[in-house]
């Protein structure tokens, strides 16, 4: 999820409780929740560097250990530097390992996907069932955080006597709201993927379907359907009484088999995307007097450009042999 998002749960849950547990706490929790997207400065390297570090290493369970071992030894060690900063290394290990794995957990929930068993496998985890950018979950944390301030301020305002509790109850209630919204979304994907699977799409049957959640509609998943011919994305509502209909679809046909095509298809930059893309779509165009095969991940088409929008790009010779392959960012992703 967004660093916003891992930033205000890191905050939520510090107020709850768990920031007067150490002197230095509520910091540590914020650092330990947002450590792990260090990754995105793979991004710097280019979309090769990008598709193998990021939601890799730092988003593993080994990863998770060793950043919460990490930041509990950077403030156990700044705290016998400065005294007025002193904490015992075992509270402050559990403080981080509270704030790493929130962090790991949140972003289990979105379709990006982490490699959560980094390095002894390459399989991705993904539970599909919040956005990248989720406005209600934001909107929980935010109103859970910000309105109980705000109510103290009025009432210091008029005179009235403030209770000292800081914000704790208005953080446990935005906690609780946002594992409820999790679970009715976890009920809202059950019932996008049912629909998905027991329709056709132009008299073809799915051979496997997925759904995605709209980070602006909680009643609205983004479906991907692939079919013997075609990818097809789909918008799937589940308002009550609403209607879904699979013929107002994107349609987006599979190109023919051929030699090129599945020479592209055995070159290592495919075979490195394929085992990260769900739902890969290939290309191709005839260039010069060979061709380019250039492969997507239609699970991000209905995405902003450039998020993980990572393509494979194969250059085959007249030959059909592979003369160059790499990755890039799919500018016209999403448009």
């Amino acid at each position: 999820m967004d660093p916003v998002t891992h930033a205000l749960t890191s905050i939520a849950i510090g107020r709850a409780g768990l920031g007067k547990t150490a002197r230095t706490a509520m910091p540590a929790l914020i650092v330990s929740g947002l450590a792990a997207d260090v990754d995105w400065v793979t991004r710097l390297g280019g979309a090769s560097a990008f598709l193998r570090g990021h939601h890799t290493a730092t988003h593993s369970l080994v990863g998770t250990i060793l950043l919460a071992l990490a930041v509990a030894a950077i403030f156990y060690y700044a705290g016998r530097k400065w005294p007025k900063f002193a904490v015992a290394f075992l509270p402050i290990l559990g403080i981080c390992a509270v704030g790493a794995g929130v962090h790991l957990l949140l972003d289990l929930l979105n379709g990006d996907g982490v490699m959560l068993l980094w390095p002894f496998s390459t399989r991705w985890f993904a539970w599909d069932l919040t956005a990248t950018v989720d406005a209600c979950i934001l909107f929980f944390l935010l109103a859970g955080l910000l309105l109980p301030d705000l109510l103290r301020l009025i009432l210091e305002e008029i005179g009235s006597r403030s209770k000292q509790h800081k914000g704790q109850r208005g953080a446990v209630v935005a906690l609780v709201l946002v594992a409820l919204f999790v679970v009715g979304r976890a009920v809202a994907h059950r019932r996008a993927i049912e629909l998905l699977g027991a329709n056709v799409y132009r008299n073809e049957s799915p051979l496997s379907v997925g759904a995605f959640p709209k980070g602006y509609n909680p009643m609205l998943w983004s479906g991907v359907v692939e079919t013997d011919n075609a990818l097809v994305n789909v918008d799937v509502p589940l308002t009550p009484g609403s209607v879904f209909y699979p013929q107002i679809a994107d349609f987006h046909f599979k190109p023919a088999q051929t030699l090129a095509l599945e020479n592209a298809w055995n070159s290592p930059a495919a075979i490195e995307f394929l085992s990260y893309a769900r739902f890969p779509m290939a290309s191709v165009e005839p260039i010069g007097t060979g061709f380019q095969v250039r492969l997507r991940d239609m699970r991000f088409e209905s995405e902003s450009p450039g998020r993980r929008g990572v393509i494979a790009v194969i250059d085959l010779n007249a030959l059909s042999l592979v003369v160059n392959s790499h990755f890039e960012f799919d500018s016209s992703f999403g448009q």
